[in-house]
């Protein structure tokens, strides 16, 4: 509800700020409203020693914000969720390259299930793939990189750390974007903008820990109330009706990235065993 909330308000005050300044504010207010947590934690969450990592999380994890961002000024928050779900499709394949993880033929049935969603989502040769849905499956892409980098640091750092660290770097990245489009924003403007930097932490906080509490298999069917709520929301707030085939698309993507989180959690589990 969150990050689904956070993207509707994106939607809406895009339209008066430029993405990219929205982009920087998400940051700043969203580092705002975890300093509490952090001073309370004797700033222990700044301590880590994988600085580099979390370097190359922010960068990946930046540049596919201000993407992100960009799309939905101009995107139906339906379609862009219903992508959005590809993120663990591509996480997988980065995890193979990177992890060395093993995916037998179950994983790559899914895998392929799950691409054969986007294109039903895309629907090439029958609509118009525009760059709002290309900006969105790069952010896609740039954000499966970032999860890759947050399996890695989730094995030393905690959750707060890893949150802590990503508006850190993602700061100044969105600064330098944001410079070129200012405007000063009004009051109303400010709050919009705290609102998205308190959903957007908020929801990240909520997520990794209950990633770190919950199991895979039993959190991940929640993930597909985001296109639930977006699409409700994208209906009353900004008048979008998705059409059918985002509705079957986003189901075919989100099942594959179900089982696929179903199948590493059985693998885990065995392992334990062992």
């Amino acid at each position: 509800m969150c990050f689904t909330a956070m993207h509707g308000a994106i939607g809406r005050i895009t339209q008066e700020v430029h993405p990219f300044e929205a982009a920087f504010f998400r940051n700043l207010f969203g580092l705002l409203v975890l300093m509490p947590a952090i001073i309370k934690a004797n700033f222990q969450p700044f301590r880590t020693t994988k600085l580099h990592l979390h370097a190359i999380r922010g960068v990946a994890n930046g540049t596919s914000m201000l993407m992100f961002f960009f799309s939905l000024s101009f995107t139906p928050l339906a379609e862009v969720t219903a992508l959005g779900y590809a993120a663990p499709l591509f996480a997988t394949i980065g995890a193979a390259i990177v992890l060395r993880e093993k995916i037998r033929a179950r994983r790559i049935a899914a895998l392929v299930a799950g691409f054969i969603g986007m294109i039903v989502v895309l629907r090439p040769g029958f609509g118009t793939i525009g760059t709002g849905q290309l900006l969105v499956l790069g952010a896609t892409v740039l954000w499966a990189v970032s999860v890759v980098d947050i399996k890695i640091l989730s094995r030393t750092d905690s959750s707060l750390t890893i949150a802590t660290y990503m508006v850190v770097f993602i700061l100044p990245i969105s600064l330098v974007a944001a410079l070129p489009h200012w405007q000063t924003p009004t009051l109303n403007q400010l709050v919009w903008l705290f609102c998205i930097g308190a959903l957007g932490s908020g929801g990240q906080l909520l997520y990794t820990e209950a990633m770190r509490l919950g199991e895979t298999s039993v959190l991940m069917p929640l993930d597909f109330t985001k296109l639930i709520f977006a699409s409700l929301l994208g209906f009353f707030a900004f008048g979008q009706v998705p059409d059918m085939w985002t509705w079957v698309g986003g189901t075919i993507i989100f099942a594959s990235t179900v089982y696929i989180s179903y199948r590493e959690h059985q693998l885990a589990k065995a392992r334990t065993a062992q």
